[in-house]
């Protein structure tokens, strides 16, 4: 069983489906209402329902993305400040870990790393 599904309060559908499409590759797979799903190639769903504020999450709530290189977080960091997204943590590299948290424009806090992995 896997978790495939995160449900996200955005002021502007628009604004949050550009964000997502450009910098996470999720595209948009189908509407319910006012509601918009998108979707990852591995199945996640991202529901974004306007509202007028976003969700006020307790503090240290995040989501992540897991990307396959340590590379490929350097670059999609290196992409996010050069668009002026707000980083909220720099980039790190650890022996195990590459990792950045950037904020989304409803200011939701999400966290793109790169990981050993263990064997199997």
């Amino acid at each position: 069983m896997n978790l495939n599904h995160l449900h996200l309060h955005v002021r502007s559908t628009a604004r949050s489906i550009a964000f997502y499409s450009r910098y996470f590759g999720l595209t948009e797979h189908v509407r319910h209402g006012e509601v918009v799903f998108l979707r990852d190639d591995a199945g996640m769903d991202l529901a974004l329902a306007p509202a007028g504020q976003p969700s006020v999450m307790p503090p240290g709530f995040h989501f992540g993305f897991r990307l396959e290189t340590p590379a490929a977080v350097e670059a999609l960091h290196a992409a996010l400040v050069a668009d002026g997204a707000p980083i909220a943590e720099p980039l790190a590299h650890e022996p195990d870990m590459v990792s950045f948290r950037c904020r989304d424009p409803d200011g939701y806090l999400i966290e793109v790393y790169w990981e050993v992995q263990p064997p199997s």
